[in-house]
């Protein structure tokens, strides 16, 4: 492509030099102010709040990942403890179950759970329901979800926060 190895060079840098020229341009028509939260779990970085580099990726200071709801979690597990867990991943929010028959039911399920909000809301709860004919009514998928909400409120208030 190049004949000498001095034009590679220059291609290379002038290349380089503006990929990073990239982060300077500002878009005149966005307001930088209408997307900041100003506290909370969601607060945007700013110099003043430290910012971010890449080298922040690597500090472990254990507020890696997604933050979920420990009430709705445990409610979770609780509520499904009759599904056998194949991966729980607290820093994404995901359980995943295999097959398994309810107490006193004929027919068996799995589910696969997502939990996207540190929230205590039945927003921050998805579930995924399905057996082996097939995916199950809406009816029964919200049951789930109406009992994971109950387990989660009423570990809340086990837990003094009201």
């Amino acid at each position: 492509m190049f004949k000498s190895p001095l034009k590679s060079a220059v291609v290379l840098l002038a290349s380089v030099g503006l990929l990073a020229s990239c982060s300077t341009f500002r878009n005149g028509k966005l307001n930088p102010d209408a997307y900041r939260v100003e506290g909370g779990p969601n607060q945007t970085p700013t110099a003043a709040t430290g910012g971010t580099s890449l080298f922040d990726a690597f500090k472990n200071d254990g507020s890696a990942g997604i933050r979920v709801n420990r009430f709705l979690w445990t409610a979770s597990l609780e509520v499904l403890d009759f599904l056998p867990v194949q991966s729980a991943d607290p820093f994404t929010g995901v359980i995943s179950t295999g097959y398994g028959r309810p107490p006193g039911g004929g027919r068996a399920y799995r589910a696969t759970v997502l939990i996207s909000d540190p929230a205590l809301d039945a927003r921050a709860l998805n579930v995924a329901l399905q057996s082996q004919s097939g995916p199950v009514a809406a009816g029964t998928q919200r049951a789930i979800e109406d009992a994971i909400l109950t387990r989660a409120r009423q570990l809340r208030t086990q837990a003094g926060r009201f």
